[in-house]
């Protein structure tokens, strides 16, 4: 083959080639970015749903980023840094520092997260992103109002346990059915069916913490 066929040869190989879409892998180059990328986005004050839809992709997958359960790729980087008014980089500025040991959560900064309820009007807060590539316990501040549907068939991995902190439901778990109410508390296997089946005294608003055996997550 001549130079001239070789060269043609090379140009078309080349054209063939699709660009790779490179990730950031890693729970701990998630983590990290995930912290950056909310605490700007509250700043703002700019909503999960709102930063979601302008960077082209789905609250839950902007929830699951935020968290650290998933590694964005350098394309999501791009466009959530354009849309929060920041360059690329301050997004991956605590990218390798080291862990703190403890994690505050402000009175009423609870990073709002998609979950299964979520269709139902059940509101959900994450109260702490435990980090690592298993998760141990997930807390939750759970808000029910009247706008909220009742669902006793949720489940899930690990063990549940709730606190109410203000209201009145019926809960259901398996084929038993509790009256929950006002400083009341249920702890109860995730696997097995369980949920609101009638709401009695609204807004009901408690704390669901669920603690994973092998860190399986929902």
């Amino acid at each position: 083959m001549g130079k001239r066929g070789r060269t043609a040869a090379h140009r078309k190989a080349h054209v063939a080639e699709e660009p790779r879409r490179v990730t950031l892998a890693g729970p701990d180059c998630a983590a990290s970015i995930g912290r950056v990328a909310r605490r700007i986005r509250d700043e703002l004050g700019l909503t999960l749903a709102n930063v979601a839809q302008q960077a082209g992709i789905s609250p839950g997958m902007l929830s699951r980023l935020e968290t650290g359960r998933v590694s964005p790729s350098l394309e999501t980087i791009v466009a959530l840094a354009e849309v929060l008014g920041i360059r690329p980089a301050l997004l991956l500025q605590d990218v390798g520092a080291a862990d703190a040991e403890a994690q505050h959560v402000p009175a009423g900064q609870g990073l709002e997260v998609v979950r299964r309820g979520t269709r139902h009007k059940h509101a959900y807060q994450l109260l702490a992103a435990p980090r690592g590539p298993r998760k141990e316990f997930e807390p939750f501040f759970v808000t029910l109002t009247d706008k909220s549907e009742v669902f006793p068939g949720f489940q899930h991995a690990g063990t549940e346990f709730i606190y109410i902190l203000s209201g009145e439901m019926r809960y259901r778990h398996g084929k038993e059915s509790y009256l929950l109410k006002e400083g009341d508390a249920l702890t109860f296997r995730g696997d097995i069916a369980h949920g609101p089946e009638r709401l009695i005294k609204m807004p009901i608003r408690m704390l669901s913490i669920i603690m994973y055996a092998s860190g399986a997550s929902e």
